[in-house]
């Protein structure tokens, strides 16, 4: 593959991650504006609000079935082309669920539009380090997770108050001409490099696939990404049930509920580049893990003495979330380090792992909090973060101790 020409990080240049980071962020707000509209959904459709989490693991399924084939494909037609089309796809989904008569049909359409978190993280970001010198790349990426971050935090407000003003058809509608504004953004501002590549057959990719897959390290490290962020995903997908239909909180009152959990996971985001150079690379997951299953323990003592119940899930979450934050981009840069396959298929089976794992955790704890309600997500909460202090740690502490062996910080 040959290398590519460089462009220097200037106003001009960056108004093409801006246009990326606008389609990024209709995607994301995609999910969390829409869950607080889902017992509105869920009504409408004349079905039972225990469908409502289904939204978010449908959407993520979405996002992990094409992983591992819009990395490749984007290599051989060019990353503009791909990234264009997959916003187009997005924005037609957006506004053909609009139209949908059934929870099958809505689930349906939640299920290709989570497709888009596939683009995002196939296609665009690939493009970023392809684009832009090593140091601008990382100034980028940085800048787009910034942004990236005000839809978890805006996005339960916003879809409170449509909730109370308006349909939730509208809120497809805003996601649309927000993701057709990045499309006219990207295709103006993106450059147009296209890498020449050896056209293989698909066998190949199958190969690689099976190398990663067979790498322990990865494994292990894979599967402790969604040991770490799925409590603060569960949330996301059950908090509508827990805060406005059991707790009784109003749409307004359950969106301002959300500030300090994802406020949180924006400061623990803070912190971690503000300590990320004093100190040795892993150290702050090691720090922080616990402080998240402090937050499980705060979880199930709400469950135990439900006088305290939504302080303690308010205050639980936000430590795990805090957490999560601190250790998430680490875990992350550790999984993509543990194999000596190509950075694209690593990237894609770490992407699969997460969502696949993802659908199953929120479709598992959907129906059994059924049956056993708050237990089912405290008990789920504890038992992923407990978890992690198995393997996956002594995964991590390996491999802090190789990186002090080799005199690396």
């Amino acid at each position: 593959m040959q290398n590519l020409p460089k462009v220097q990080l200037n106003r001009t240049t960056l108004l093409f991650p801006l246009a990326l980071v606008l389609f990024e962020f209709s995607v994301y707000i995609c999910n969390d504006l829409v869950q607080p509209a889902m017992l509105a959904i869920t009504q409408d459709f004349g079905v039972s609000s225990s469908w409502a989490p289904s939204s978010m693991s449908f959407f993520l399924l979405g996002g992990a079935c094409l992983a591992w084939l819009l990395g490749p494909l984007s290599d051989r037609i060019g990353r503009k082309k791909m990234l264009l089309a997959g916003v187009i796809f997005f924005v037609i989904c957006c506004l053909l669920i609009i139209f949908t008569q059934s929870i099958h049909q809505f689930l349906a359409f939640r299920f290709l539009q989570g497709i888009g978190l596939t683009i995002i993280s196939a296609v665009g970001y690939a493009a970023i380090q392809e684009i832009f010198e090593e140091r601008d790349a990382i100034k980028v990426m940085a800048l787009m997770a910034n942004i990236s971050l005000i839809a978890p935090l805006l996005g339960p407000v916003l879809g409170a108050f449509m909730i109370e003003h308006v349909s939730w058809h509208w809120g497809f509608i805003g996601i649309a001409i927000l993701a057709a504004l990045s499309w006219f953004g990207l295709k103006a501002k993106m450059p147009n490099y296209q890498l020449s590549v050896t056209k293989k057959p698909l066998s190949y990719i199958w190969d690689d696939f099976k190398a990663v897959f067979r790498n322990r390290r990865f494994l292990g490290l894979a599967l402790s990404i969604p040991m770490v962020s799925i409590p603060l995903i569960l949330w996301i997908a059950l908090s509508p049930v827990i805060l406005v239909e059991h707790l009784g909180l109003t749409n307004m009152q359950y969106g301002l509920a959300q500030v300090p959990v994802l406020g949180g996971l924006i400061i623990g985001n803070i912190a971690l580049i503000n300590i990320i150079d004093r100190l040795p690379l892993g150290k702050t997951v090691m720090l922080t893990l616990p402080l998240m299953l402090l937050g499980t323990l705060i979880l199930i003592a709400g469950v135990i003495w439900k006088d305290y119940l939504l302080w303690s899930l308010i205050v639980g979450m936000t430590l795990i979330s805090f957490g999560e934050g601190c250790s998430f981009s680490v875990l992350y840069r550790f999984a993509l380090s543990s194999s000596p396959v190509s950075q694209g298929t690593v990237a894609a089976a770490v992407g699969m792992i997460m969502m696949v794992a993802f659908f199953i955790v929120i479709e598992l704890v959907r129906i059994t909090y059924e049956s056993h309600g708050m237990w089912a997500y405290a008990l789920t909460c504890f038992a992923l973060i407990a978890l992690w202090f198995t393997f996956p740690r002594r995964i991590v502490k390996n491999i802090m101790q190789e990186r002090l062996a080799k005199g690396e910080f």
